[in-house]
């Protein structure tokens, strides 16, 4: 049997007619929602790829905010430091024995930072530097700095600032965990030039807990 050819349609009449109307609706719609979800799923997917990678023993990251110790007394928090162990960054590879960090409050607020380290070759290298509190809504006097070391002329650049949290602060001020919000920078201080080993790893368990790795910690001076 031979099929018809199909009818032309009359001269004149709409192409667009109700069926065909519903059809480019719908596909439009489509589109749209199906392109909406595309960028959706594109999004997490960079956001993942950004994320750190987490212990290297495969135990779950908190990817919760992390929370700062409040109120801290900078008065009390003000002297020198040892640090103990760090995670390792671009500016301390030279920092081949013992480093210091000293705070000293000052009359307009901030406090002088004056970070020191033994390098390789016996020699010191030391870095000045300036530290300010940053609010925090419903906290007050939360260990929430922000830290430069760059020249003063230039402290009204965003980058200068690093950030300084502190992550957890004993009751006599002897030992304090500091880090940065995106879990990149870490370091333990304490006032005696060594901690025992049991109080340190206490805190790098605790470090842990919050989704730093640990594993890559560089203990310093042992």
């Amino acid at each position: 049997m031979t099929s018809r050819p199909p009818r032309p349609a009359p001269a004149g009449s709409p192409f667009d007619d109700r069926r065909t109307s519903r059809a480019i609706g719908a596909m439009a719609t489509a589109f749209v929602v199906g392109g909406v979800a595309t960028w959706y799923a594109l999004g997490a997917a960079r956001t993942a790829q950004a994320q750190p990678a987490g212990p290297a023993d495969g135990a779950p990251l908190m990817r919760a905010p992390l929370q700062v110790v409040g109120p801290v007394d900078l008065h009390r928090y003000a002297g020198l430091w040892h640090e103990q162990a760090r995670l390792p960054n671009r500016f301390q590879k030279q920092c081949a024995g013992p480093v210091s960090a000293e705070y000293v409050p000052q009359p307009d607020g901030t406090i002088q930072v004056r970070n020191r380290c033994v390098r390789a070759d016996g020699n010191f290298d030391e870095a000045i530097g300036s530290a300010r509190v940053v609010p925090v809504a419903g906290q007050p006097g939360a260990g929430r700095l922000q830290v430069r070391f760059a020249p003063a002329w230039m402290g009204w650049l965003p980058l200068v600032w690093g950030d300084y949290w502190i992550l957890k602060l004993d009751r006599d001020y002897q030992v304090a965990l500091v880090g940065t919000p995106d879990r990149e920078y870490l370091w333990v201080l304490s006032r005696a030039p060594r901690l025992e080993d049991d109080a340190l790893q206490a805190e790098l368990d605790y470090a842990r807990s919050l989704g730093f790795d640990t594993d890559k910690v560089v203990l310093t001076g042992r």
